[in-house]
Protein backbone atom coordinates (compact mmCIF):
# COMPACT_ATOMS: atom_id res chain seq x y z
CA UNK A 1 0.00 0.00 0.00
CA UNK A 2 1.08 2.92 -0.93
CA UNK A 3 0.49 6.56 0.59
CA UNK A 4 0.90 9.51 -2.13
CA UNK A 5 2.07 12.77 -0.94
CA UNK A 6 0.78 15.40 -2.07
CA UNK A 7 3.82 17.61 -3.63
CA UNK A 8 3.74 14.51 -6.31
CA UNK A 9 7.20 14.21 -6.11
CA UNK A 10 7.71 10.60 -4.64
CA UNK A 11 5.12 7.59 -3.40
CA UNK A 12 6.40 6.35 -0.41
CA UNK A 13 5.54 2.84 0.73
CA UNK A 14 5.04 1.64 4.22
CA UNK A 15 8.54 0.04 4.50
CA UNK A 16 9.88 3.99 3.88
CA UNK A 17 11.75 3.02 0.92
CA UNK A 18 10.47 5.64 -1.76
CA UNK A 19 9.12 5.34 -5.36
CA UNK A 20 10.40 8.10 -7.80
CA UNK A 21 7.49 9.27 -9.50
CA UNK A 22 7.20 8.58 -13.81
CA UNK A 23 8.00 11.38 -15.31
CA UNK A 24 5.63 11.49 -18.68
CA UNK A 25 6.31 13.77 -21.79
CA UNK A 26 3.66 14.66 -24.58
CA UNK A 27 4.62 15.49 -28.17
CA UNK A 28 1.73 16.13 -30.80
CA UNK A 29 1.95 16.80 -34.12
CA UNK A 30 0.32 16.06 -37.67
CA UNK A 31 3.22 13.63 -38.13
CA UNK A 32 3.05 13.25 -42.02
CA UNK A 33 5.09 11.37 -44.20
CA UNK A 34 7.39 10.60 -40.73
CA UNK A 35 11.05 10.93 -41.09
CA UNK A 36 13.95 10.32 -39.12
CA UNK A 37 13.29 14.08 -37.81
CA UNK A 38 10.52 13.49 -36.30
CA UNK A 39 12.57 10.40 -34.38
CA UNK A 40 15.04 12.35 -33.00
CA UNK A 41 12.75 14.35 -32.07
CA UNK A 42 11.22 12.07 -30.23
CA UNK A 43 14.60 10.63 -29.66
CA UNK A 44 15.49 13.91 -27.63
CA UNK A 45 11.62 13.86 -25.52
CA UNK A 46 12.27 10.62 -24.10
CA UNK A 47 15.90 11.74 -22.64
CA UNK A 48 13.65 14.31 -20.71
CA UNK A 49 11.47 11.71 -18.94
CA UNK A 50 10.69 8.45 -18.78
CA UNK A 51 7.47 7.89 -21.09
CA UNK A 52 6.76 9.35 -24.14
CA UNK A 53 2.98 10.05 -25.00
CA UNK A 54 2.17 10.94 -28.89
CA UNK A 55 -0.66 13.37 -30.04
CA UNK A 56 -1.96 13.47 -33.31
CA UNK A 57 -3.87 15.49 -35.24
CA UNK A 58 -7.08 14.36 -36.92
CA UNK A 59 -6.53 14.63 -40.95
CA UNK A 60 -9.63 17.16 -41.06
CA UNK A 61 -7.72 18.95 -37.77
CA UNK A 62 -4.69 19.04 -39.74
CA UNK A 63 -6.36 20.36 -43.52
CA UNK A 64 -8.19 22.87 -41.84
CA UNK A 65 -4.77 24.78 -40.44
CA UNK A 66 -2.15 23.60 -42.78
CA UNK A 67 -3.60 21.88 -45.75
CA UNK A 68 -4.02 18.04 -46.58
CA UNK A 69 -1.80 15.57 -45.27
CA UNK A 70 -0.07 12.82 -47.57
CA UNK A 71 -0.79 10.31 -45.51
CA UNK A 72 -4.33 9.34 -43.40
CA UNK A 73 -5.03 9.40 -39.69
CA UNK A 74 -4.76 5.74 -38.99
CA UNK A 75 -1.55 5.60 -41.45
CA UNK A 76 0.11 8.31 -39.24
CA UNK A 77 -0.62 6.60 -36.53
CA UNK A 78 0.86 2.89 -37.34
CA UNK A 79 4.11 5.00 -38.35
CA UNK A 80 4.52 6.65 -35.05
CA UNK A 81 3.98 3.54 -33.20
CA UNK A 82 6.39 1.76 -34.80
CA UNK A 83 9.16 4.34 -33.12
CA UNK A 84 11.78 3.02 -31.00
CA UNK A 85 10.94 5.95 -28.49
CA UNK A 86 7.49 6.20 -28.24
CA UNK A 87 5.34 4.35 -25.28
CA UNK A 88 1.97 5.40 -26.22
CA UNK A 89 -0.15 7.10 -28.98
CA UNK A 90 -3.52 9.48 -28.44
CA UNK A 91 -5.44 10.28 -31.82
CA UNK A 92 -7.56 13.36 -32.11
CA UNK A 93 -5.19 15.75 -30.42
CA UNK A 94 -6.38 19.50 -30.90
CA UNK A 95 -4.08 21.84 -33.07
CA UNK A 96 -3.25 24.25 -29.90
CA UNK A 97 -1.84 21.86 -27.23
CA UNK A 98 -3.74 23.00 -23.75
CA UNK A 99 -3.38 22.22 -20.66
CA UNK A 100 -6.10 19.81 -19.84
CA UNK A 101 -5.03 18.05 -22.95
CA UNK A 102 -1.78 17.14 -20.78
CA UNK A 103 -3.65 16.28 -17.37
CA UNK A 104 -6.05 14.54 -19.11
CA UNK A 105 -2.86 12.00 -20.31
CA UNK A 106 -1.35 12.57 -17.35
CA UNK A 107 1.93 14.39 -18.40
CA UNK A 108 4.00 16.48 -16.80
CA UNK A 109 5.46 18.64 -19.61
CA UNK A 110 4.85 19.26 -23.49
CA UNK A 111 8.07 18.93 -25.98
CA UNK A 112 8.23 19.86 -29.29
CA UNK A 113 11.53 21.23 -31.51
CA UNK A 114 12.80 24.64 -31.71
CA UNK A 115 10.77 25.61 -34.94
CA UNK A 116 7.53 27.22 -34.48
CA UNK A 117 3.98 25.32 -35.88
CA UNK A 118 1.05 28.38 -36.07
CA UNK A 119 -2.54 27.58 -36.76
CA UNK A 120 -4.30 29.14 -39.62
CA UNK A 121 -5.04 32.14 -38.44
CA UNK A 122 -1.11 32.45 -37.13
CA UNK A 123 -1.37 31.59 -33.50
CA UNK A 124 1.62 29.87 -31.85
CA UNK A 125 0.02 26.60 -31.21
CA UNK A 126 1.98 26.40 -28.07
CA UNK A 127 1.17 29.63 -26.33
CA UNK A 128 -0.57 28.04 -23.53
CA UNK A 129 1.68 25.31 -22.21
CA UNK A 130 4.36 28.06 -22.93
CA UNK A 131 2.93 30.61 -20.20
CA UNK A 132 1.89 27.64 -17.77
CA UNK A 133 5.86 26.38 -17.93
CA UNK A 134 4.65 23.42 -19.07
CA UNK A 135 6.57 23.52 -22.36
CA UNK A 136 10.31 22.73 -23.43
CA UNK A 137 12.52 22.51 -26.14
CA UNK A 138 14.76 19.98 -28.41
CA UNK A 139 16.56 21.02 -31.50
CA UNK A 140 15.31 20.04 -35.09
CA UNK A 141 17.04 18.18 -37.25
CA UNK A 142 18.40 20.79 -39.68
CA UNK A 143 18.44 19.50 -43.23
CA UNK A 144 14.96 17.81 -43.31
CA UNK A 145 11.27 18.58 -43.43
CA UNK A 146 8.27 17.16 -45.09
CA UNK A 147 8.11 19.96 -47.00
CA UNK A 148 11.62 19.23 -48.14
CA UNK A 149 11.03 15.66 -49.37
CA UNK A 150 7.83 16.53 -50.99
CA UNK A 151 9.62 18.71 -53.03
CA UNK A 152 12.43 16.03 -53.70
CA UNK A 153 9.45 14.08 -55.59
CA UNK A 154 7.40 17.05 -57.46
CA UNK A 155 10.84 18.80 -58.84
CA UNK A 156 12.13 15.32 -59.50
CA UNK A 157 16.08 16.64 -58.21
CA UNK A 158 18.81 14.29 -57.89
CA UNK A 159 21.25 16.29 -55.77
CA UNK A 160 20.60 14.36 -52.47
CA UNK A 161 22.67 11.54 -53.41
CA UNK A 162 25.42 12.87 -55.68
CA UNK A 163 28.25 10.78 -55.30
CA UNK A 164 32.35 12.13 -55.04
CA UNK A 165 33.27 15.42 -54.40
CA UNK A 166 29.55 16.47 -55.19
CA UNK A 167 28.16 14.59 -52.25
CA UNK A 168 27.55 17.15 -50.13
CA UNK A 169 26.82 20.00 -52.53
CA UNK A 170 23.13 21.23 -51.10
CA UNK A 171 22.92 23.33 -54.36
CA UNK A 172 19.74 22.82 -56.84
CA UNK A 173 20.42 21.31 -60.33
CA UNK A 174 20.04 23.91 -62.37
CA UNK A 175 18.70 22.60 -65.73
CA UNK A 176 16.20 20.52 -63.65
CA UNK A 177 14.76 24.08 -61.83
CA UNK A 178 14.78 25.87 -65.15
CA UNK A 179 12.75 23.52 -67.13
CA UNK A 180 10.34 23.01 -63.62
CA UNK A 181 9.78 26.14 -63.42
CA UNK A 182 9.02 27.09 -67.30
CA UNK A 183 6.53 24.33 -67.42
CA UNK A 184 4.98 25.41 -64.15
CA UNK A 185 4.77 29.39 -63.55
CA UNK A 186 4.25 30.32 -60.45
CA UNK A 187 5.66 27.23 -58.64
CA UNK A 188 7.09 27.10 -55.04
CA UNK A 189 11.03 25.90 -54.54
CA UNK A 190 9.18 23.61 -52.47
CA UNK A 191 12.07 24.56 -49.93
CA UNK A 192 14.53 22.72 -52.08
CA UNK A 193 17.02 25.97 -52.28
CA UNK A 194 19.46 26.86 -49.37
CA UNK A 195 18.24 30.50 -50.32
CA UNK A 196 14.02 30.14 -48.89
CA UNK A 197 13.01 32.76 -47.14
CA UNK A 198 11.70 30.77 -44.33
CA UNK A 199 14.80 29.70 -41.95
CA UNK A 200 12.53 26.24 -40.70
CA UNK A 201 11.08 25.22 -44.43
CA UNK A 202 14.04 26.28 -46.29
CA UNK A 203 16.43 23.02 -46.56
CA UNK A 204 20.18 23.35 -45.19
CA UNK A 205 21.78 19.91 -46.03
CA UNK A 206 21.77 17.37 -43.29
CA UNK A 207 25.43 16.38 -42.17
CA UNK A 208 25.40 12.77 -41.03
CA UNK A 209 27.93 12.05 -37.95
CA UNK A 210 28.74 8.70 -36.63
CA UNK A 211 27.25 10.24 -33.41
CA UNK A 212 23.76 10.40 -34.95
CA UNK A 213 23.96 6.72 -35.88
CA UNK A 214 24.94 5.80 -32.00
CA UNK A 215 21.98 7.74 -30.72
CA UNK A 216 19.63 5.85 -32.82
CA UNK A 217 21.13 2.31 -32.77
CA UNK A 218 20.15 0.15 -29.65
CA UNK A 219 24.01 -0.99 -29.49
CA UNK A 220 22.62 -4.61 -28.46
CA UNK A 221 24.59 -8.06 -30.43
CA UNK A 222 22.44 -10.98 -30.73
CA UNK A 223 22.74 -13.22 -27.69
CA UNK A 224 24.12 -16.83 -28.34
CA UNK A 225 21.45 -19.28 -29.87
CA UNK A 226 19.60 -16.00 -31.07
CA UNK A 227 17.58 -16.87 -34.27
CA UNK A 228 19.20 -14.17 -37.05
CA UNK A 229 16.80 -12.67 -39.37
CA UNK A 230 17.95 -10.62 -42.66
CA UNK A 231 16.20 -8.33 -44.98
CA UNK A 232 17.51 -6.26 -47.83
CA UNK A 233 16.05 -3.36 -49.75
CA UNK A 234 16.08 0.32 -50.54
CA UNK A 235 13.29 1.55 -47.54
CA UNK A 236 12.99 4.42 -49.62
CA UNK A 237 10.68 7.16 -47.72
CA UNK A 238 10.31 4.92 -44.94
CA UNK A 239 6.48 4.01 -44.59
CA UNK A 240 3.56 1.86 -43.44
CA UNK A 241 4.55 -1.28 -45.91
CA UNK A 242 8.22 -1.04 -44.88
CA UNK A 243 6.65 -1.30 -40.97
CA UNK A 244 4.13 -3.95 -41.44
CA UNK A 245 7.02 -6.08 -43.21
CA UNK A 246 9.51 -5.40 -40.72
CA UNK A 247 7.35 -6.42 -38.23
CA UNK A 248 6.52 -9.99 -39.79
CA UNK A 249 10.48 -10.36 -40.44
CA UNK A 250 11.03 -9.65 -36.59
CA UNK A 251 8.79 -12.73 -35.28
CA UNK A 252 10.36 -15.33 -38.02
CA UNK A 253 13.17 -14.84 -35.43
CA UNK A 254 15.20 -12.87 -32.17
CA UNK A 255 17.19 -10.60 -34.41
CA UNK A 256 16.45 -8.86 -36.82
CA UNK A 257 19.21 -6.94 -39.29
CA UNK A 258 18.14 -4.38 -42.37
CA UNK A 259 21.17 -4.32 -44.90
CA UNK A 260 20.46 -1.22 -46.90
CA UNK A 261 21.66 -1.01 -50.60
CA UNK A 262 23.92 2.18 -51.83
CA UNK A 263 22.28 5.05 -53.49
CA UNK A 264 23.96 4.28 -56.91
CA UNK A 265 22.56 0.63 -56.74
CA UNK A 266 18.75 1.71 -55.64
CA UNK A 267 19.04 4.23 -58.95
CA UNK A 268 20.27 0.68 -61.04
CA UNK A 269 16.80 -0.98 -59.72
CA UNK A 270 14.43 2.05 -59.59
CA UNK A 271 15.50 5.08 -62.47
CA UNK A 272 14.48 7.86 -62.03
CA UNK A 273 15.43 10.41 -59.22
CA UNK A 274 14.84 7.06 -56.48
CA UNK A 275 16.28 7.21 -53.79
CA UNK A 276 14.13 10.00 -52.93
CA UNK A 277 16.08 9.98 -49.81
CA UNK A 278 19.92 9.47 -49.49
CA UNK A 279 21.64 6.11 -48.01
CA UNK A 280 22.57 8.31 -44.79
CA UNK A 281 18.98 9.63 -44.42
CA UNK A 282 17.82 5.87 -45.17
CA UNK A 283 20.09 4.65 -42.62
CA UNK A 284 18.13 6.56 -39.72
CA UNK A 285 14.63 6.33 -41.08
CA UNK A 286 15.43 2.46 -40.02
CA UNK A 287 17.13 2.44 -37.26
CA UNK A 288 14.25 4.14 -35.68
CA UNK A 289 11.76 1.37 -35.96
CA UNK A 290 11.03 -0.69 -32.99
CA UNK A 291 11.64 -4.02 -34.85
CA UNK A 292 15.07 -2.98 -36.32
CA UNK A 293 18.30 -4.74 -34.30
CA UNK A 294 20.47 -3.54 -36.36
CA UNK A 295 21.63 -2.02 -39.90
CA UNK A 296 24.32 -2.85 -42.73
CA UNK A 297 25.20 0.32 -44.37
CA UNK A 298 25.84 -0.70 -48.18
CA UNK A 299 24.94 -4.31 -48.13
CA UNK A 300 26.12 -5.82 -51.29
CA UNK A 301 22.58 -6.43 -53.68
CA UNK A 302 23.49 -9.97 -53.95
CA UNK A 303 23.35 -11.82 -50.63
CA UNK A 304 26.78 -13.78 -50.33
CA UNK A 305 28.31 -16.47 -48.49
CA UNK A 306 30.83 -14.23 -46.71
CA UNK A 307 27.30 -11.71 -45.53
CA UNK A 308 25.98 -15.40 -44.39
CA UNK A 309 28.56 -16.22 -42.00
CA UNK A 310 29.68 -12.60 -40.28
CA UNK A 311 26.26 -12.10 -38.97
CA UNK A 312 25.65 -15.60 -38.60
CA UNK A 313 22.15 -15.24 -40.64
CA UNK A 314 19.56 -17.90 -40.51
CA UNK A 315 16.60 -16.56 -42.52
CA UNK A 316 16.82 -14.42 -45.19
CA UNK A 317 13.38 -12.49 -46.23
CA UNK A 318 11.98 -10.73 -49.15
CA UNK A 319 8.99 -8.91 -49.28
CA UNK A 320 5.74 -8.68 -51.95
CA UNK A 321 7.62 -5.87 -54.24
CA UNK A 322 9.37 -7.21 -57.44
CA UNK A 323 13.31 -8.86 -57.41
CA UNK A 324 14.98 -7.21 -59.99
CA UNK A 325 18.07 -9.37 -60.98
CA UNK A 326 21.61 -7.91 -60.89
CA UNK A 327 22.66 -7.73 -64.64
CA UNK A 328 19.48 -8.44 -65.93
CA UNK A 329 20.38 -12.38 -64.92
CA UNK A 330 21.86 -13.17 -61.29
CA UNK A 331 19.15 -13.40 -58.65
CA UNK A 332 19.98 -11.96 -55.49
CA UNK A 333 18.56 -14.40 -53.60
CA UNK A 334 19.86 -17.29 -54.97
CA UNK A 335 22.38 -18.43 -52.37
CA UNK A 336 19.97 -17.96 -49.50
CA UNK A 337 17.15 -20.07 -51.54
CA UNK A 338 19.98 -23.13 -52.62
CA UNK A 339 20.52 -23.19 -48.64
CA UNK A 340 17.02 -23.52 -48.09
CA UNK A 341 16.50 -20.15 -45.71
CA UNK A 342 15.11 -18.20 -47.97
CA UNK A 343 11.19 -16.69 -47.12
CA UNK A 344 8.90 -14.55 -48.67
CA UNK A 345 6.76 -12.49 -46.64
CA UNK A 346 3.16 -11.03 -47.35
CA UNK A 347 2.87 -7.91 -45.41
CA UNK A 348 -0.74 -7.46 -45.83
CA UNK A 349 0.10 -3.55 -46.86
CA UNK A 350 0.30 -2.66 -50.50
CA UNK A 351 1.71 0.74 -49.64
CA UNK A 352 5.32 1.23 -52.39
CA UNK A 353 7.77 4.35 -52.44
CA UNK A 354 5.82 4.86 -55.66
CA UNK A 355 2.25 5.25 -54.65
CA UNK A 356 3.41 7.77 -52.04
CA UNK A 357 5.05 9.88 -55.35
CA UNK A 358 2.00 9.03 -57.01
CA UNK A 359 -0.19 10.60 -54.52
CA UNK A 360 2.09 14.04 -54.34
CA UNK A 361 2.12 14.25 -58.30
CA UNK A 362 -1.20 14.00 -58.12
CA UNK A 363 -2.18 16.78 -55.53
CA UNK A 364 0.45 18.64 -56.43
CA UNK A 365 -1.03 22.35 -56.42
CA UNK A 366 -2.56 22.05 -53.23
CA UNK A 367 0.51 20.51 -51.44
CA UNK A 368 2.55 23.88 -53.52
CA UNK A 369 -0.59 26.11 -52.21
CA UNK A 370 0.19 24.63 -48.17
CA UNK A 371 3.81 25.30 -48.32
CA UNK A 372 3.83 28.74 -49.64
CA UNK A 373 1.14 29.38 -47.00
CA UNK A 374 3.31 27.79 -44.44
CA UNK A 375 6.09 29.62 -44.89
CA UNK A 376 4.77 33.21 -45.25
CA UNK A 377 3.44 32.55 -41.85
CA UNK A 378 6.71 31.28 -40.74
CA UNK A 379 8.24 34.26 -42.39
CA UNK A 380 6.30 36.30 -40.56
CA UNK A 381 6.38 34.57 -37.06
CA UNK A 382 10.81 34.54 -37.40
CA UNK A 383 10.49 38.37 -38.09
CA UNK A 384 8.64 39.05 -34.77
CA UNK A 385 10.57 37.07 -33.03
CA UNK A 386 13.90 38.96 -34.49
CA UNK A 387 12.19 42.71 -33.48
CA UNK A 388 11.44 40.87 -29.78
CA UNK A 389 14.88 40.18 -29.25
CA UNK A 390 16.19 43.44 -30.64
CA UNK A 391 13.67 45.30 -28.65
CA UNK A 392 14.35 43.09 -25.53
CA UNK A 393 18.23 43.83 -26.04
CA UNK A 394 17.60 48.16 -26.76
CA UNK A 395 15.74 47.67 -23.21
Amino acid sequence: MEDKRANGDSCVSCNGSSKKKEIRVWCDGCYDMVHFGHANSLRQAKALGDKVIVGIHTDEEITKHKGPPVFTEEERVKMVKGIKWVDEVVLGAPYVTTLEVLDRNNCDFCVHGDDITMTAEGVDTYHLVKSANRYKEVRRTAGVSTTDLVGRMLLLTRNHFRQGSAEYDIEKEVKILKRQMKSHPGSSNMGQDSAAKSPWTGCSQFLPTTQKIIQFSDGKSPNPGDKIVYVAGAFDLFHVGHLDFLEKASKLGDYLIVGLHTDPVVNSYKGSNYPIMNLHERVLSVLACKFVNEVVIGAPYCVTEELLEHFKIDVVCHGGTPIALEDGKIDPYALPKTKAIFELIDSGNDMTTERIVERIISHRLEYERRNQAKEKKEIEAFEALQRQKQTQKAG
